[in-house]
Order: structure tokens, then C-alpha cells, then sequence
């Protein structure tokens, strides 16, 4: 993935953190680099926050998902079972993401 967020993850890391906080981590990857990002997050044996718009990403390496609208907790559960939640999500301004449509 791309050097800067390469490094940035590495230093990190190498601090041996019981939580990882990222900030739409795979925003201006190319899919190469997207791809070996997820690989790796979903390795890592820690608590990982993320915060981002990336649906299939959130999917891909979080069990649980906390759905934020301005500011409040609108619902916070099952990642799967949150995002599959037609009406929840187009309430909220968002889309069912496509690998969860049926």
C-alpha cells in the first residue's frame, strides 16, 4: 500500500498497541494496495477502531460496527446484520453495500 501509510502503520505498530485508531485507511489506494492493507488488518490480533465510508472494508475486517449520524449512535451491532438493514442505512444517507444485497 501506499509508503506514507506504509510507514506510518509500521511505526505504529512497532509500539505494540492494544488499539489501532484509522481514518479511512484505504482512501487514495490503488486496489493492489487496497488489498494488502485488509490482508494485514485483518491479521492483526488487536482492537482496530476505524472510521470510514469504505462499507466493504468495514465488513471485510470489523465483527462489530457503531453507525454514527451526526454524532449519535444510530445503531451499534452484528456489522453484517447493521449494514443489511435496508431501511437503517438509506435513513441514515447510505447504501447497502453491494456484496450484502441480495
Amino acid at each position: 500500500f501506499g509508503e506514507k501509510k506504509r510507514i506510518s502503520l509500521a511505526t505504529v505498530l512497532s509500539m505494540e498497541p492494544e488499539i489501532l485508531i484509522l481514518d479511512e485507511p484505504t482512501s487514495n489506494l490503488d486496489p493492489r494496495a487496497r488489498r494488502h492493507l485488509i490482508k494485514l488488518l485483518k491479521n492483526l490480533n488487536l482492537t482496530k477502531i476505524v472510521a470510514g465510508h469504505d462499507l466493504e472494508l468495514i465488513l471485510d475486517i470489523c465483527p462489530r460496527v457503531v453507525l454514527l449520524d451526526e454524532g449519535k449512535i444510530v445503531a451499534n451491532g452484528n456489522t453484517r446484520e447493521v449494514l443489511s438493514n435496508k431501511s437503517l442505512m438509506e435513513s441514515h444517507g447510505l447504501e447497502v453495500p453491494l456484496s450484502l444485497r441480495h
